[in-house]
């Protein structure tokens, strides 16, 4: 039997959907071999928890439940094969495979159906620790850069998923990347395909949102609001024409999370394009799949990002080709129920990080 650890712990648990987090006092077990146990720094609310906490989508440990997993933190205790890790400052990836699947093996990691996410399989990190299997740590270099280890949570999702949505799409220098909403995620999505050298339009419609997208690498905005599908595609092509920018192959990321952009960005379907969706909804659109066919184009949906890509993305930000501090706002770990109250009533301009 694992030996009691010596740490008086305490996270926030959803006992029951719809109600306020718990603050409850638990005790960790010693790791076991291939675990380490990390205490938390700095955790991000995703709109992923909210749908938990809502009860859209159910987690897959039965309640109560800790949530969060943009997690970074230090490892303080570790199981057998991974003492090297003591003392490391890391951000555990929102996904982690097992590594020897058939999924895996074929480098498709992300989407590993053994695969264990924080603040669903196991609990999470709205808490002052958690226990994680070792093996997909981003360890984190000594040097910082002057950000802070809380700072860099968000890294673990909001940053990393649309950059494999970037290599999934194969995003060239000059291509014209369309990013539809630019709230938490993609806001990096601008981010990314910017530094990818591709010429950007980001559509939301918010007009504050814009604006920072624009600060923040796009080359044009376009605010859809109350807009028709159809004068949605002539002001893209308005843009197109105007700026010489490219008329075929339009890489589009959906990253809204609404039905109406998910059926944005298939009107936006391209002659050899593509179109990646990486927001979530529970609604159905109907389309008509045959346009696939007739533009030769290309549909992906993205879960997460694969491990291997974390070292990229943590150098992208330290070396601040991403901007990431002015996209965040840190609060105490005790203000999370008051806080998530804020975020569903839209009242945050920022992703929260919360810390214990």
């Amino acid at each position: 039997m694992n030996q009691k650890l010596n740490i008086e712990a305490w996270g926030y648990f959803l006992t029951q959907v719809g109600q306020p987090l718990e603050r409850r006092d638990f005790s960790l077990s010693a790791p076991s071999a291939g675990e380490v146990v990390v205490k938390v720094a700095g955790c991000g609310l995703c709109h992923t928890d909210i749908t938990f906490l809502t009860g859209q989508v159910k987690t897959k440990q039965q309640f109560p439940i800790i949530l969060g997993h943009e997690i970074s933190g230090e490892v303080i205790a570790c199981g057998e094969g991974y003492e090297n890790l003591k003392g490391k400052k890391v951000i555990i990836p929102a996904v982690l495979p097992c590594g020897s699947c058939e999924l895996c093996e074929g480098d498709r990691d992300n989407i590993c159906q053994q695969q264990k996410m924080p603040g669903n399989d196991f609990n999470g990190g709205f808490a002052s620790h958690l226990c994680v299997p070792a093996k997909y740590l981003c360890v984190l270099p000594d040097d910082l850069k002057g950000f802070t280890l809380p700072q860099l949570s968000v890294i673990a999702d909001a940053v990393t998923t649309p950059y494999q949505s970037l290599k999934r799409s194969q995003l060239q220098k000059n291509d014209l990347a369309i990013v539809i909403g630019v709230g938490g995620i993609g806001l990096y999505m601008v981010q990314h395909a910017k530094n990818a050298e591709a010429k950007v339009i980001a559509l939301d419609v918010d007009d504050e949102k814009l604006a920072v997208a624009k600060e923040q690498g796009a080359d044009y905005i376009l605010n859809v609001k109350n807009m028709p599908e159809n004068d949605i595609k002539g002001a893209i092509r308005g843009l197109v024409k105007e700026n010489k920018l490219p008329r075929y192959r339009w890489k589009v990321y959906e990253t809204s999370g609404t039905a109406s952009g998910q059926q944005t960005a298939y009107l936006l379907l391209s002659y050899a394009g593509v179109i990646g969706f990486i927001g979530f909804t529970m609604d159905k659109l109907t389309v008509r799949l045959s346009n696939l066919m007739a533009f030769d184009a290309d549909i992906f949906g993205n879960w997460g990002c694969r491990p291997v890509y974390y070292n990229d993305v943590v150098k992208d930000v330290l070396n601040q080709r991403i901007k990431l501090r002015e996209n965040i706002c840190e609060f105490p770990l005790d203000s999370i129920n008051e806080v998530i109250r804020d975020a569903q009533e839209h009242k945050l301009t920022k992703r929260a990080i919360f810390k214990p």
